[in-house]
């Protein structure tokens, strides 16, 4: 991971494109798939800005984290081959536990999606929840956006607004 002194705080972003075998016989992103387009991007950015693999993490420390709640909503469909842009961000950050935002964007920066996703730091050995190190919670809470925004459908209003 990179160092700490060297890591800004700011919502991270990457582009991709719809492809087809991801998508229903009317061409769009099917609803399920949106998830792994989140998933894959949180974790491609996250190991690109700051050097951190958390797959390289979790085999040799034995510690990861666990999706406890998705809470997502369909705004605009994303179509076969479109590019979109994927954004994300800590928004909250706890000893055991942190929550993300990220937002899918058509190539005018209008949301598509918007999803929150919950994530619970385990000891997979042993199958219970442990707090993070003091070295990650240090990163995490430096790192950490959080939105004026505590509900969902509050945010999502806020973003449909922008």
């Amino acid at each position: 991971m990179k160092d700490i002194e060297s890591i800004d705080a700011k919502p991270l972003s990457s582009k991709a494109t719809i492809r087809f075998q991801d998508c229903d016989p009317y061409g769009h992103l099917n609803n399920g798939r949106y998830l792994d387009y989140f998933m894959n991007a949180r974790e491609d950015q996250v190991l690109r800005t700051y050097d951190f693999d958390i797959y390289a993490y979790s085999r040799s420390t034995g510690l990861g984290w666990v999706v406890t709640q998705n809470h997502i909503a369909y705004l605009k469909p994303a179509v076969l081959m479109e590019k979109i842009t994927i954004e994300s961000q800590l928004l909250i950050s706890r000893p055991k536990f942190v929550q993300v935002e990220m937002r899918m964007l058509d190539h005018e920066a209008g949301l598509k999606s918007l999803l929150w996703v919950h994530l619970v730091h385990v000891d997979i050995r042993k199958g219970h929840s442990v707090p993070h190190s003091e070295e990650l919670q240090k990163v995490f809470d430096k790192v950490c956006l959080p939105v004026e925004e505590q509900d969902f459908n509050q945010r999502l209003q806020v973003l449909k607004a922008m």
